[in-house]
């Protein structure tokens, strides 16, 4: 191909040659746009990266060479057998699998850097274009021109304004297949603009391009004499990217590690979310609200005089302040909130549907907390925009729901910063992640409700019964034997002097909890109400003993997490299901083999055995009486 001395590659290369200095401190000044392509599956996605690629000729040069040796093995010259044979490798790729995940690209022009994510179509794999939709600038939505708006259009559009992207193109593709028809981009463009308008998107820039043949990629389309807009790279090489926005915001910055290398340095690590700071700055560590002075801002390369939104930097303060990962720095005058409930939107992206009330890790930031979730508000039907009722969140559903975490944490709503507002919640068993939130703004209730300190310590409680608090967690199968062995522990502690109280399950859901059911949600908020009064119950000094069926890990962790390290005993009575439905001292198994009693654990509810428990209690080899005799040796010789 001839180069021209206007091409931009041809001045890149000349200024290389030249003065690679110059070169280098050219491109290590561009700005940044990370931009994803998204849309139904077979919109063009790829071969439009490939175009954007090819053209920018910002390949791996390995790539370039083999496309060029493979082209002169074939005997042929020029573009179009080049960039045949790029999306052939692209096409490649996605036949091996790789786009079922995200797949990220990286080019240049004259002048912007780029990092492309290209996002599968699938619906079944939402939660991947949510994954590259979150650190984006602007989304290219793409549209086949033969085909129109479709519902992963509308999916993927209404998730890109769902997770703050304000730059939206819409690409129509493929416009060579139907002959660059301005009646047809203009008719798909009306039609998405409706939709646009119905889920918030104010604006858009439409295109009509051919990621094939390259029609208004980087040079305005002779074939469509009626489109006066930009090219898509000019407008790519002009939007205003997300790190300059925050740059205006005030200052903001998640502590990831205290770095201390020696007794003479002490700094605070992390990454500006927002907001600029130099020396001299007045800042406030949240959430304890301590204030110091900023005395140095320190990188690798030495000390700046200022920093803003997207650097990694280290701060020195005038003051020895408490301060941890987790924590924030932010203006003195101008701080973040910090709270402990919310109302969240949020997308699940789990083969399992979500469990209310069941605590998950909510990761936001640097901050990693336990949260609770309550059941939906609604979920929102993204093809009518309609607010639905609904019990739980499903793969892939949008819901609105309230939230609680067990402790405050240093947020911002979404809308006004990602990094604050942003979050995302893991299953606590398998640490995957279960789906990706937005928090719309804290509870009243969260700002209203304050801890009251009192005089009397639950140390206090505790020295004046002579006893170190406990909670003893008997759990299996109906008929194990639980509630037998709890009351034997009980009777042979209070004959001791211990104080003492046994909560049992069904005794609880005569008052406290009668107004559970058996299903799924209902055994959870059952355990957790238990678990907060067990924790009550310690704070009062007292030993206490529960008979609980509990059949879920989560939920058990969950109470050890609600109390103090060591006080939390787990009494595993391991009776084998037959054994227990022999006994069948209720008659609840006979009603549960003859479908009279649904959601019975061992039946048709699962129950997941303790793993580790403290004791385990094997009721075929062990009597209740020598149970019950081991676990109070073991419990006095540990006071």
């Amino acid at each position: 191909m001839s180069e021209s001395t206007t091409d931009p590659i041809y001045k890149t290369e000349a200024l290389i040659a030249e003065d690679i200095d110059a070169y280098l401190d050219q491109h290590q000044h561009k700005t940044m746009l990370r931009f994803i392509t998204c849309g139904s599956v077979d919109d063009g996605k790829s071969t439009l990266i490939g175009r954007l690629l090819y053209d920018s000729k910002m390949i791996f040069e390995d790539q370039l060479t083999a496309l060029e040796n493979d082209s002169k093995k074939v005997g042929t010259q020029g573009q179009e057998i080049d960039f045949a044979l790029l999306v052939d490798g692209l096409a490649a790729e996605r036949e091996q699998g790789i786009t079922i995940d995200v797949a990220y690209r990286f080019f240049n022009t004259e002048k912007r850097k780029f990092i492309v994510a290209d996002c599968p179509g699938h619906e079944q794999y939402t939660r991947n274009m949510i994954t590259g939709a979150s650190t984006a600038d602007l989304a290219v939505i793409l549209i086949d021109a033969r085909k129109g708006v479709l519902v992963q259009t509308r999916r993927h559009s209404y998730l890109c304004h769902l997770i703050g992207i304000k730059n939206i193109v819409l690409a129509v593709n493929k416009m060579d297949l139907v002959d660059y028809d301005q009646a047809t981009f203009d008719a798909i463009v009306k039609d998405y603009a409706a939709f646009a308008r119905s889920i918030g998107i104010e604006s858009f820039t439409a295109l009509p391009i051919s990621g094939f043949k390259g029609d208004n990629i980087t040079t305005v389309s002779p074939n469509t004499p009626w489109y006066g807009g930009p090219t898509l790279v000019e407008h790519l090489e002009t939007v205003e990217v997300l790190s300059s926005i925050d740059a205006d915001k005030a200052f903001r910055m998640p502590v990831q590690w205290v770095n201390r290398p020696n007794l003479d340095f002490r700094g605070f690590s992390g990454l500006i979310a927002t907001g600029s700071v130099k020396p001299g700055d007045e800042v406030r560590v949240l959430p304890s609200g301590k204030t110091s002075t900023v005395t140095r801002v320190v990188t690798l390369d030495g000390d700046l005089d200022q920093a803003v939104a997207g650097q990694s930097v280290t701060l020195c303060l005038a003051d020895e302040v408490d301060c941890s990962r987790g924590d924030v720095i932010s203006l003195a005058d101008n701080p973040p909130q910090a709270a402990d409930q919310f109302e969240a939107t949020l997308v699940w992206l789990n083969d399992e549907a979500m469990i209310p009330g069941r605590a998950y890790w909510l990761k936001l930031a640097t901050q990693t907390v336990s949260v609770t979730v309550q059941q939906p508000k609604y979920v929102v039907n993204v093809n009518t925009m309609e607010q639905l009722a609904a019990k739980t969140l499903e793969l892939n559903a949008i819901g609105v729901a309230e939230i609680a975490t067990d402790k405050p944490i240093v947020f911002e709503p979404y809308v006004d910063s990602r990094t604050l507002g942003g979050f995302v919640l893991i299953d606590k068993m398998s640490n995957a992640t279960v789906a990706a939130g937005m928090l719309n703004f804290s509870l009243r209730r969260a700002q209203n409700v304050h801890w009251q300190a009192l005089d009397i310590s639950r140390e206090a409680h505790a020295a004046l019964k002579n006893q170190t608090p406990k909670v003893l967690w008997f759990t299996g199968l109906s008929g194990s034997g639980k509630s037998t062995i709890a009351n034997l522990v009980e009777k042979r502690l209070h004959a001791l002097g211990k104080h003492t109280f046994l909560l049992d399950g069904d005794n609880v859901r005569h008052g406290l909890n009668k107004d559970l059911g058996f299903t799924e949600a209902d055994r959870i908020e059952n355990i957790r109400r238990v678990g907060e009064v067990a924790r009550l119950m310690t704070d009062a000094g007292l030993i206490v003993l529960t008979a609980f069926i509990s059949p879920f890990r989560a939920e058990r962790e969950m109470v050890r997490g609600l109390m103090a390290e060591g006080e939390f005993v787990e009494v595993f009575v391991d009776t084998p299901l037959e054994v227990a439905e022999a006994r069948d001292v209720k008659g609840l198994y006979k009603k549960a083999r003859s479908g009279q009693l649904k959601n019975f654990t061992g039946i048709d509810s699962p129950y997941e055995a303790p793993e580790n428990p403290d004791f385990r209690i094997d009721t075929t080899a062990e009597t209740p009486e020598a149970a019950a005799e081991r676990i109070v040796n073991a419990l006095l010789g540990a006071n």
